[in-house]
This record gives structure tokens, sequence and C-alpha cells, in this order.
């Protein structure tokens, strides 16, 4: 069959007129796959699913109270634009509450439909043809597929064990830092876990200043850490002067699907950020604003979700331990990034951590996600679905059960 004439036309940052011809599988897609194979194959076994990155409970009953009030309210009908002032509000009430940040809510705040839409539009206020954005591997790709969309290009920066799992801004070379705009550091960082001691951010804001970059903090699991209290970036001094915080009401307040966020810091920035989203979107459904306002208000809401998630990370690594896998406990989020085996001392040979997983996922019907950017690691997530705390004792043992004879080589 002979291309249709459009096929010529497909912009170059799809892939142009080769666009839909590849036969590449996205690592995600190839992991639905392999569950959807391991379920076919395995009907009789339960699929123990860690792939899963988003919150597997609801939001609170008072903040879906709300959001069931303010629906039927006529005046949260219309266009939300650049968001409600009570929304904004309620976001520096808790910045203030939780960090110690002082912001205005009318120039130094504004919401997004979510962190990612955030992460896609920020690159537009910045990179022309040339230009380069500064990003970690492993990472949330969104922003530098848009500066790639814009003409500009990423550096990747690579998280190294060795390396304490922080990008090493000292190593980039000073042609990049010429051209380098934006810097994107995520603290806890999704996917090793890293949390972000204060002294690296005053390093980040002095390397942002001597190279005249704008830092882009992606904060969206900022309430799960462990290992410190929750921080801020914008908490540190000479924070605001370079940059700004991006923050989620998904990942520590159970409003995955409801997407809405925030940026906030340095007000010229705020304010490319808002001028630039009102050609991208026209806001998020007043009434869900308005709902979140009741999360960001009630301090025990996060709490609990960190609580909950800490305690089924010290449940999976004191498992995963004893089946002889080499982890500790993560800073934080709700990831658990552990390095890959090499093998199984009875066989099989692993190349790399992708090979890992399709073996436990097709031979275990484990599901994790696997990193091979830097170095091998393996991704598991406890957002698993788990009504109370002894059936997420039973879904550990069943793990461990699993596990435990497999005798991993590293």
């Amino acid at each position: 069959m002979s291309d249709p004439y459009f096929q010529q036309l497909f912009a170059d940052r799809i892939g142009g007129a080769q666009y839909g011809k590849s036969a590449a599988i996205y690592k995600f897609e190839k992991i639905k796959r392999a569950k959807r194979q391991a379920l076919a194959d395995h009907p009789e076994r339960q699929l123990l699913d860690f792939g899963i990155g988003e919150n597997d409970g609801m939001a609170d009953e008072q903040i879906r109270q709300r959001m069931a009030e303010e629906i039927n309210v006529p005046a949260n009908r219309g266009y939300a634009d650049n968001g409600t002032p009570v929304f904004k509000e309620a976001v520096a009430r808790f910045m203030h509450r939780e960090y110690g940040v002082s912001l205005d809510p009318t120039t130094q705040v504004n919401h997004c439909i979510g962190s990612k839409s955030g992460l896609a539009i920020f690159p537009a206020c910045f990179i022309n043809p040339g230009d380069v954005t500064l990003m970690t591997v492993p990472g949330y790709p969104v922003a530098g597929t848009h500066t790639s969309f814009y003409g500009g290009s990423v550096y990747k920066l690579p998280l190294l064990a060795e390396k304490d799992f922080l990008p090493d801004l000292d190593g980039i070379p000073a042609d990049v830092c010429a051209k380098a705009k934006i810097l994107i550091l995520c603290f806890p960082n999704s996917p090793t876990g890293r949390t972000a001691p204060p002294e690296y951010y005053e390093r980040a804001i002095a390397f942002a200043k001597k190279h005249s970059i704008v830092i882009l903090q992606d904060a969206a699991h900022a309430q799960l850490s462990y290992d410190r209290p929750p921080n801020s970036f914008l908490s540190i001094p000479g924070a605001m002067d370079v940059g700004v915080e991006m923050h989620s009401m998904s990942k520590g307040f159970d409003m995955i699907g409801w997407r809405l966020g925030w940026l906030c810091g340095n007000p010229l920035l705020v304010k490319a950020f808002a001028e630039t989203k009102d050609n991208f979107d026209s806001g998020q459904f007043l009434a869900i604003q308005r709902a979140a306002i009741a999360g960001l208000d009630d301090p025990e809401i996060p709490k609990r979700i960190r609580a909950k998630y800490k305690r089924r990370l010290e449940k999976l690594v004191a498992v995963l331990k004893r089946c002889g896998f080499k982890c500790e406990m993560p800073g934080g989020t709700y990831f658990l990034y552990t390095p890959s085996p090499k093998g199984l001392a009875d066989g099989p040979a692993f190349e790399n951590a992708e090979a890992c997983s399709q073996y436990l996922i097709t031979q275990q019907s484990i599901c994790t996600v696997p990193w091979d950017d830097a170095g091998s690691f393996l991704r598991f997530s406890v957002t698993y679905e788990a009504v109370d705390e002894a059936a997420e004792d039973a879904l550990m043992a069943e793990t461990e059960s699993r596990l435990k004879g497999i005798k991993p080589i590293f």
C-alpha cells in the first residue's frame, strides 16, 4: 500500500516522513504487553505489579466532598485561564507552613494542569534553536522532548551510584554551559529516590548564577521524603533569584487523575510561564482547584500518604534483601531503585536491566521497570493496590516466596 500524501508532511520533531514506520517498542508499552502475556500464560498466578507509577489511593474524603459541592456551583463553569486567586492563596499558605517559603500569591504562583503540562510549557519560555537544557538521566523526559521541539538540545547528566545519584554540575563542559538556558532538577528524585541536601542546592544556585542559567526544580514527590523532612529548593538563600519550583497535587495528595499542579518562585519567571501558558490551555476546571484547597489546608493528608508509602518501602526493602538483592531504603518517592542482577546462580545471565525485568515478568509474574541509562537498575514501585496492612503483608509474602530461590548474582 502506498503512503498517504501527508506522509511527507509530518514534522521532523516527531519523525518526519518516517513517522509511524518504526518497529521500535517504547519501554512502557513493552512492559504492558509482557503483563498481558503473563496473565494469559499464568491465569492461576497473581500478577505482582511493582511497575505502576501512580498512587493507588483515592483522594481524601474531604477533597472529594468539596468537589461534589463545587461541581454544582454555576460560577465554576467557565474558563479558569491562569487560575483562581483562592487556589494561589492556598498554595502560598501551604508553601509557608510546610517549607517556610514566603510567596506573593498574585505574582509568584501560577497553576498548571498537572506538572507534566507545566514541564512541557516551560521550555517555550526560553528555548531557541541551538539552546541547551540540562537534564538528568534517568528522569522524566517531557521538558527535554519539548526542548527538542523548539530546536534545542538536551545535555544529559547521568545519575551515577558512585556520585551518590546527584548530578555532577562541575563536569559539564564549558561550551555546553555557554549554550545552556535551563537546568532541570528533580528532588526527591524519580526514579532514584535521592533527596537533595541543602548544600547541593547551594552549589546548584551558584552554578546557575555563574553561567546565567534558570533552574526548574521538579518537586512532584516533595511530600514523600523519608530521610529528611520535606524541603523546598526555594527555601535556600538565592534560589528565588535563579529559579522556580514545580509542585503537584498528585503524589502527595492522591489526586493523580485530577491534573493539577503549580509553578512558584521568581516573579518574572512565573509571569513568563503564565503568559506562555495562556497560549496552551484555558486552565484547569475551577471546581478541581477549589477542591484541592481542602487538601492543601490539611497537613494530615500528605502525612498519612507519606507514612503509607514509607511503610510499604520498608517492607519491600526487607523482603528483597532476604532474597539476595542489594538495596537500601530510598530517601524519598514511592520508588525503590535497586541494582539489577547480572544473572541468577543457576542461570540465565542478564545483559541489562531490561532482560532481568523481562525474566521477572515472564517467569515470576513480577512487574518492574528497567533503567539502563546510567548503569543497570530496576525500579520497584510500592503503589500496588492493597486495602490494608494485612493485604500488604500478604503481597510481600507472595513476593518473597517467588524470589527467595532465584539467587541473584551481582
